[in-house]
């Protein structure tokens, strides 16, 4: 081997070795939210693997006490409280509406929990989406307690990721669950749940994973799977800028790449449904297809469970016409479950 030669092989391994010595400096401070392209999608991190239905059901929900913060209202059967309360270490809040007096025999009130459907966050106040049917419930002696959801009201901050604020969601709502208890005024035995629109999808998510009866009330409720429940009302959106829905789009492709997502969709856990159901329907809703509706139903009902079905001709996503006759079947239905024993 000649000179020439031996110095180029010197060079060639001095430079390889460099290269390596770099890799090896990138990979050990690499932040940890940066991953290459070329890695796997097996090898990636699966930070919302523990939002699937199956992780959901077997940790624990800790809660936090209920703290009746600030007076918003005060009516003559009822008072209005904004609220808060802990979910996995940040704090949520929400209006609470307290019948004026105890129950009969000086006993607590049964609960509603009531799940608001989209808002906007540029518009959205305490109470948005709930207050009205919040209100009449309370004026019919049941207590009820409104979520904001993280990132709203006076809420601490959702997750910047889009998918994630989404996951927490029922999270939130099986903390608020195991929060009851604190309220002096609640009786934690006696709690049932009324949810608008995305709120249904929520409550579902929430009954499926909890596994127990809880006696519930839709009104207009999403149905379909994920991410289903989400791309159907999204059109394709315009060229150029930093439109939200690209991102949307962007996060939900990188989700399926990730993740299966039948275990995040709950029509895939309809069967584990345990508690009695309520669901209303307009016939010209907006944003839910009474089709949809039907179809859900009639699924339940063929895996025996146990659901009163009503629809409305004419009515909007808010069933406005017939909101009078809507409510009071609900209230029925509340006192009837508040009438029966508990755990039945």
């Amino acid at each position: 081997m000649n000179d020439a030669m031996k110095k180029y092989l010197l060079l060639a391994t001095g430079i390889v070795l460099g290269l390596a010595i770099v890799l090896i400096l990138i990979v050990e401070n690499r932040q940890p939210g940066l991953i290459s392209p070329l890695v796997p999608a097996a090898l990636k991190p699966k930070p919302l693997e523990k939002y699937n239905f199956e992780n959901l059901r077997k940790r624990e929900y800790p809660g936090g006490e209920i703290k009746l913060e600030k007076v918003i209202k005060e009516e003559p059967s009822y008072t209005s409280w904004l609220f808060s309360f802990q979910s996995d270490g940040k704090r949520v809040t929400g209006m609470a509406n307290l019948p004026a007096t105890r129950s009969p025999k000086g006993e607590v009130w049964p609960v509603i929990i009531m799940l608001r459907g989209y808002a906007d966050e540029e518009i959205y106040f305490t109470g948005l989406g709930t207050r009205k049917a919040a209100d009449f419930f309370a004026e019919n002696r049941f207590l009820t307690l409104a979520p904001d959801f993280l990132g709203f009201g006076e809420s601490d901050w959702a997750s910047e990721d889009i998918l994630e604020a989404r996951f927490c969601r029922p999270v939130e709502v099986l903390n608020l669950l195991a929060s009851i208890k604190t309220l002096p005024q609640a009786d934690s035995e006696k709690v049932a749940i009324w949810a608008h629109s995305n709120g249904g999808q929520i409550a579902l998510s929430v009954l499926e994973i909890i596994q127990k009866p809880i006696p519930t009330v839709l009104w207009a409720p999403v149905t379909q799977g994920f991410p289903q429940s989400v791309l159907q009302y999204m059109g394709d959106p315009p060229a150029g800028g930093d439109d939200q829905g690209k991102k949307v789009k962007a996060a939900i492709e990188e989700f399926l790449r990730l993740y299966d997502p039948e275990l995040f969709s709950i029509d895939n856990y309809f069967a584990d449904i345990q508690s009695p159901l309520q669901v209303h329907q307009g016939t010209a809703d907006e944003y839910i297809q009474s089709e949809w509706t039907d179809g859900f139903v009639q699924t339940l009902k063929d895996l025996g469970k146990e659901v009163n079905y009503y629809k409305y001709s004419r009515n909007d996503h808010n069933l406005s016409r017939d909101w009078d006759t809507v409510v009071s079947r609900d209230l029925q239905f509340f006192k009837n479950w508040s009438l029966r024993p508990a755990g039945k």
